[in-house]
């Protein structure tokens, strides 16, 4: 069959070609909605958005005789974002004088359950809380700050937000809302033909383009399922979805949707959406409770958050939210009054520190490390977690101004030193890590991965060692020369520092007077695999190196490994080289602490004994250690008479300087 003859047997149905393009037409156009009912269907109804992971420092805990100072209290309240007034009226504020504080502590979701708002009054006694009473005047027992927000773990884009519910909005903000975005937004049908008229209209009016016709469901849909690509087809797409979600969805819920959905600021890389997150952000409070003025500020951000930004243009931002103002008023909304009391505010949009990203970063890196062990990342980065913390502000600030006072203490040198820090709590609990000279930094962190020689910091494990080999602190070691066979004919040969023989010495003044000779013998003597077996127990580290300088700390660990050595014996005293001394005494210096008391177990009986022969002694005795004794190395037998002990000479008489006195006389 050739072309003349097709073209004849179809030449009758030319007069139905219209109908049947028209129809296909039609089909394709059915087709394509359906696909388009389905993925508005599909996200609208699922889940909705990803919720980063937030981390949480500890909550400070106020309570009678805690060891908080007033400056540090009040560190920690700036650092939360309170503001201080001089009358204390609603959460978020506090006040602070003679000793005195008074904080009314804002609401919080803690992890046993949500805490109302309360307004609580703190009484000095030193460095010390002397009292906590409610604004009535009744004792508390324990009262909580909210904690601090440290990070978080965010999905790909970066995107924050804090979920609120329709109901929680304050009247104020729809109504700002609306007035300025879609006053006819529960009339149209998702497509105001009316709004168009009346933005092309102030448009041809003000020569510029100065109000856009698309209702909030139109926008709901360009930051929910669409680019942001400016284009005919684009708007076409974004009607029908528009329309769509209005055939679906009630008013309320396009609404609540559109108020957790949009998009309202920047803090550092992370977007700020919906205006739960962004009352906090820029207000420090939550959306229930913003006044009319700052409710009109958020409503006035939605038409461009960088344009409109208080914190970089405040004047702008003001004759925005004036004219939302003026809007609630024309509409009959708010009452003369009211709009002429909230015009008068400035506008004041300040974030708390804890909405500097990344501030604390060594410690985030160690709080990730440990969540991927038991999380997927598409978890951490999605269901919107909450990660409460050990992390306490006041030792983290005070670890990092000690850090930058060491640094500039030496001078030029200071610029080739590095310096990391952790702390850790009587239960194991780390507060604070500083992986580097420059807290912020964050990059390599030097806290959990710098591996070094930890030198004198091995000697307890030596002398733990011995006491589970049956020694005691009294017990005698030699502190002579020795010299210790190496391979290839080698010899070592260790020396104190200050290159003095000391003779028999126990070995609590081994260890406190930090003794080579004394403990390189005693290593020798229990045995360097015992010693390393030691080690492996109090640091979970197990290819430490079987050579004698171990005893002297010829191993490398990193200063997280040393501190959950430190936890494992921890004793209340403090060990290490003389430049983590520096930095250690400036931290106790400026965080308020209390002397670690230990429960003496039932195996344990202390005994009086010479210091220098571990021979039992009186108590009155000159020279004379109170010590620790399990039952089988107790010594037995009646203390002596006291020794006869010449008078000491004045060192100053000889002209010698008289011994140091400082923090590191000790070790």
């Amino acid at each position: 069959m050739n072309w003349s003859q097709i073209r004849d047997k179809l030449r009758p149905l030319l007069p139905y070609w219209p109908a049947f393009i028209a129809g296909f037409v039609f089909l394709l156009g059915t087709i394509q909605l359906i696909r388009m009912d389905q993925t508005v269907r599909e996200k609208f109804e699922g889940k909705r958005w990803r919720l980063p992971s937030q981390v949480y420092a500890r909550p400070l805990e106020l309570y009678q005789d805690a060891a908080l100072s007033p400056a540090d209290l009040e560190l920690e309240l700036k650092e939360l974002g309170y503001y201080k007034a001089s009358k204390v009226s609603q959460p978020g504020e506090y006040s602070l004088s003679d000793g005195e504080a008074v904080i009314y502590r804002r609401a919080f979701a803690f992890f046993e359950g949500q805490e109302d708002a309360v307004l609580i009054n703190v009484r000095f006694s030193g460095r010390t809380i002397g009292s906590l009473t409610s604004n009535n005047g009744e004792e508390l027992d324990l009262v909580r700050l909210d904690p601090l927000k440290i990070g978080g773990i965010y999905p790909s884009q970066k995107e924050d937000r804090k979920l609120v519910q329709l109901k929680d909005v304050p009247k104020s903000l729809i109504e700002s809302l609306l007035a300025i975005e879609d006053r006819d937004f529960y009339d149209h049908f998702g497509v105001s033909i009316k709004g168009i008229f009346r933005a092309s209209l102030s448009n041809m009016r003000a020569g510029r383009w100065v109000q856009g016709g698309s209702t909030l469901t139109q926008q709901l849909v360009k930051n929910f399922y669409l680019s942001s690509e400016r284009s005919l087809k684009r708007k076409l797409v974004e009607a029908v979805y528009a329309v769509l979600l209005e055939v679906h969805y009630s008013k309320d819920e396009i609404l609540e949707t559109y108020i957790n959905e949009i998009y309202l600021g920047q803090s550092g890389d992370n977007a700020i959406h919906g205006f739960g997150l962004a009352s906090e952000f820029y207000f420090g409070r939550s959306l229930s409770r913003v006044s009319l003025d700052q409710a009109a500020l958020l409503a006035a951000l939605v038409n461009g958050p960088s344009i409109y930004n208080p914190m970089r243009y405040p004047e702008r931002a003001k004759k925005r939210r004036d004219r939302v103002l003026e809007l609630l008023l024309e509409t009959k909304k708010i009452a003369k009054k009211d709009h002429d009391f909230a015009v008068k505010q400035i506008v004041k949009a300040t974030p708390s520190r804890q909405w500097l990203t990344n501030r604390f970063p060594a410690y985030l890196d160690l709080v990730r490390r440990n969540l991927h062990r038991d999380y997927e990342q598409d978890d951490l980065a999605g269901e919107g977690l909450r990660v409460f913390t050990a992390f306490d502000p006041i030792a983290q600030i005070a670890s990092e101004k000690a850090v930058e006072d060491f640094i500039k203490s030496q001078g030029k040198a200071g610029a080739a030193l590095q310096v990391a820090t952790v702390t850790v709590s009587e239960s194991g609990e780390v507060l604070s890590i500083v992986g580097d000279k420059v807290s912020a930094y964050q990059g390599f962190n030097r806290a959990l991965d710098a591996k070094r020689s930890i030198g004198s910091l091995a000697k307890p494990a030596v002398l733990l060692t011995a006491l589970t080999s049956g020694k005691t602190l009294a017990s005698q070691i030699s502190d002579t020369p020795i010299s210790v066979p190496l391979s290839k004919g080698k010899v070592w040969e260790p020396q104190n520092f200050d290159h003095t023989s000391h003779g028999d010495v126990s070995l609590l003044k081994m260890l406190t007077q930090s003794l080579n000779q004394a403990t390189v013998r005693l290593g020798m003597e229990v045995g360097l695999p015992n010693v390393r077996e030691t080690l492996r127990k109090l640091t979970g580290v197990k290819d430490f190196p079987l050579a004698p300088s171990m005893v002297l700390g010829a191993i490398d660990m990193s200063p997280f490994n040393v501190a959950g050595m430190y936890y494992t014996i921890f004793s209340g005293k403090l060990t290490g080289a003389s430049g983590g001394l520096a930095v250690w005494s400036r931290v106790m210096g400026k965080v308020a602490h209390k002397s670690l008391t230990l429960k003496t177990p039932d195996s344990i009986s202390y005994q009086w004994v010479d210091g220098q022969t571990g021979a039992l002694s009186a108590a009155d005795c000159l020279g004379v250690r109170y010590l620790p004794f399990t039952k089988r190395t107790a010594p037995s037998g009646t203390p002596g008479p006291c020794p006869v002990v010449e008078p000491v000479v004045d060192p100053t008489a000889t002209g010698n300087p008289p011994a140091s006195t400082s923090l590191f006389d000790w070790f």
